[in-house]
This record gives C-alpha cells, structure tokens and sequence, in this order.
C-alpha cells in the first residue's frame, strides 16, 4: 500500500479523533470495557510480545454495539420514532438491537437465509424484528435500504457511515490505553468500518506517542475485496464471497471506510480458511477464549508468519478479537477443519476386496503406528462399487502432519490406496 503523500493533520477525513473521543463519552454507560489478555503462547511463536484484546467478551458478544449505539442516539426524536432498519449476518444485528433495546426504538433487521440461528435467536430476544431475506448480506441490505426508503424508518449501516466508524474507533482509544507500548494492530476486515475507526484514532494519537504504529487488516482469501480495490483505489466488488468468517463475508468494501483506509492503515493481508480454523482451536486450546471464525483472523495472520516475513519483528503485537458468536453447528464444522489442517484428525477413504480379515489388517497397520481411530463407515452397496468391493471411510486421531504422512505411508505400502478426506 501506498504511503500517505501529506500528512495526517492535513488529510481531510470524514471521521475525526474528537469524533471517536465523542463516541466514548456517549459509550460510557453503555457497553464494557473489554480485557486485554497477554497471550504467552503467540509471544513464544512470534518472538516478540503478543496480547489479546477481548471484544469476544462484550455486549452482544461482538464490537458491533459501539457504532449501533453511536449512529443511533444521535437521531432526533422524530427519526426515533420510525424506528431504525439494518442487514447483517449476525453481529451488527445484535448490536442494533441491543441499542434499539437501550434507546426504545423499534428495529427490523434483514438476515441472509443461512445466517446462523443462535444470532437469529440472540436478535429477536433483544425486541428486534428479524426478516429472513437473501442469500448474501449483501442482498439482505439492498432489502433493508429498500425498506427504509419505503416507510421512513433510519437505515443503519454495518459500517459506511461517520458514527458507525466514530464507535467502532473508541476500541483503539482503549488499546493504547491498555497496552501503551503497542507497535503493531492486527485488525479483521468486512466493510472496513472497524479497521477505519481504529486507524483514525491510531494515527491521531501517534505524534502525541512519539512512534508510529504499524496497523494492519486481515481478509479471509475468498472474501477479499479490500487488496483490489486498493491496488485500483476504487471500489471493486467481489463475484462471489464464500468464508466460514461470516462476520467479515462482505463483497464490497464501504466507500467511506475504504477513503479512510487508503490514506492510513500500511497493509491488508488475506489467510486462508485452513488458517481461520487453526486459530480459531488454538484460541479455544491455548488462551480459554471462544472466538468466531470473523475473530480469529487477525490470530491467523499471526500464525502464518506472513506479515513478519514481511515487516520484520513485529515489537508488541495486539490483535483484535472482534466477536465471539458462533453457532455450536458451525463451531463442530471448524474444529474438524482446524485439527485436519493441524494434522491432529485425519479422514481417509478406501477401496477393498470384500473379504475376512481386510479391516482387521487395517486396523492393525493404524494401531501400531499410534493412531487412535474415532469412526469407521463399511459400505458394501453404491453405484461406483464393483461386485465384492467394499469402501471404508476411516476417521481416526494423528499427532501431526508427519504422523499423518506415516499412516498414509504404511497404508500404502502395504497396497492399499487411502485418499485424504480431511
């Protein structure tokens, strides 16, 4: 990314640090001031300080209801009164209705068919109106601005919109309170309103700091719009988004957002879903912290080691776990993936002869190489079958990548011919 070609006091932003530090006067009552945790486990890895700062852990179970709560108590009594209207997959819808609970206004949110149902459930229990709507988040918007526009009620925006990133700034005032030698942010990425607020009140502070602080996003691979867009300096929206982090499973970036973004954050780098799910176990495993897939990526990055390939040691590292919503269904999907991709679970399918003692030589190959195995699927009949073959699925627990190999290995030497599931 480009550096800023004049410097921040001269650049003309549409968010400003009295904003964000005006945002935290109207938060104050209203949401919690979450934890930053040191984490010894990424410091070990990393080489260098790393610590944790927990929006996991607040109200509404995501960073969301700052900017909601911001955007909204800031309308007049008459914009109030048609109530507000928003799209999200989930957090945003929280934090809406969360403030729409704490400021009595009615809400509808629009909701993408798949969302997950404890933040279905989560919204409706907060007084919101929860509609069902859309494939995409993207389509549950266009549904919600047509709503607005239709019957007058105040559309809030998940993050294109000067409150909104005014909010969600006040989590880099707390940063810098709480870890004060800070020199690099890792921050997750969607619309961008998060990132943009954190960078603003970040850059704002730095002269006073005496240092600059790198900042950096993180984009799932198949759901970044971001490094295109930067790379054009417009707006380039994705064909197709497809993540497990749906929380930042945007295909356009905000256009205020990506103003703010181009002038002040140093770089955007995307991880891969394998890395999303490796994070998301190893915050469960190593620090006790439940973290949604969209709150892991930051950790992902980390544990890459892309971006200190790039920049070198990163000195004192914090990184934003932004939410922690996640559906149990999808959590059981997630650790599957991340343990697969860790080495630590394997799945294996094979073809053999329908005969006795086939799957005891299996059996036997797999225990003497200390395998544990979990689950066994023997199929006899399927359309791809010839007569006296059979296909075994084999789920079983391996100690790493290695151990992985040494079972494939051993099965294949013994003439059998395993293809990897998971």
């Amino acid at each position: 990314m480009k550096e800023p070609t004049v410097a921040y006091s001269a650049l003309e932003l549409p968010v400003t640090l009295d904003d964000v530090q005006q945002a935290a006067e109207l938060l104050e009552s209203v949401i919690e001031l979450t934890p930053v945790e040191h984490s010894r486990a990424l410091t070990n890895a990393l080489g260098s300080e790393v610590y944790l700062k927990c929006e996991n852990l607040q109200r509404s179970g995501s960073f969301k209801v700052r900017g909601a709560y911001v955007r909204m108590a800031k309308l007049s009594a008459e914009q109030k009164a048609y109530g507000v209207v928003a799209a999200s997959a989930g957090n945003h819808a929280q934090g809406v209705a969360l403030a729409a609970e704490q400021l009595g206004i009615k809400a509808r949110i629009y909701m993408p068919l798949g969302a997950a149902l404890p933040k279905i459930a989560a919204t409706k229990s907060r007084g919101a109106e929860v509609i069902l709507h859309g494939a995409t988040v993207d389509e549950a918007l266009a549904e919600a601005k047509r709503y607005a526009e239709e019957t007058g009620a105040v559309f809030v925006h998940p993050f294109d919109n000067a409150d909104i990133i005014a909010g969600q700034g006040t989590i880099g005032l707390e940063i810098l309170e709480q870890v004060p030698d800070v020199e690099t942010i890792i921050v997750g990425v969607g619309g961008g309103g998060l990132l943009a607020g954190i960078s603003v009140t970040v850059r704002a502070l730095e002269e006073k700091l005496g240092r600059k602080i790198r900042i950096i996003g993180v984009q799932a691979e198949h759901a970044a719009a971001y490094p295109p867009s930067l790379a054009a300096d417009a707006l380039v929206p994705l064909k197709k988004v497809s993540t497990i982090a749906d929380g930042i499973a945007v295909g356009r970036p905000g256009q205020m957002p990506f103003d703010i973004i181009k002038e002040l954050v140093d770089d955007v780098h995307t991880v891969s879903e394998d890395d999303i799910a490796r994070a998301l176990i190893f915050l469960m495993e190593r620090n006790k912290l439940v973290v949604e897939p969209a709150g892991s990526v930051p950790v992902a990055a980390v544990m890459d080691r892309e971006i200190e390939k790039k920049y070198g040691n990163l000195g004192t590292t914090v990184c934003l776990l932004s939410g922690g919503n996640i559906d149990p269904m999808l959590m059981l999907k997630v650790i599957q993936r991340g343990l697969s991709a860790a080495g630590r679970y394997l799945t294996i399918k094979m073809m053999l002869q329908d005969r006795p003692g086939e799957l005891t030589t299996i059996s036997s190959i797999i225990s003497s190489l200390d395998a544990n195995v979990t689950g066994v699927d023997h199929t006899r009949v399927g359309g791809a079958l010839s007569m006296g073959d059979v296909s075994i699925t084999i789920d079983m627990e391996t100690k790493g990548n290695e151990h992985c190999e040494e079972v494939l290995s051993a099965l294949t030497d013994a003439g059998y011919q395993p293809i990897v599931v998971y």
